[in-house]
């Protein structure tokens, strides 16, 4: 009980052909496959951008980090140039 039997899918089947016609149902059919095609790819996608997240953060250059530190650290600056308040 409850599912659907072989004829009960056939008399769905036969209601759609009347009322949609041949072509409509074979056009239907092949936009349907594409939707599936489709949303099998997004997934994919999803998936791919996913792990791509869930790889190491990128390390940042050394060279670039001292080249900073020593031109923006307090010792740096002389009394010259200290803003007056």
């Amino acid at each position: 009980m409850g599912g659907i039997g072989f004829r009960e899918l056939l008399v769905i089947l036969l209601i759609g052909l009347v009322f949609f016609g041949s072509k409509k149902i074979k056009t239907l059919g092949a936009d349907l496959g594409d939707a599936v095609r489709g949303f099998k790819k997004a997934m994919d996608a999803g998936d791919k951008e996913a792990v791509a997240e869930t790889r190491a953060p990128v390390q940042q250059i050394p060279a670039r980090d001292a080249e900073f530190s020593a031109t923006h650290s307090p010792s740096a600056v002389t009394p010259e140039q200290k803003p007056k308040v």
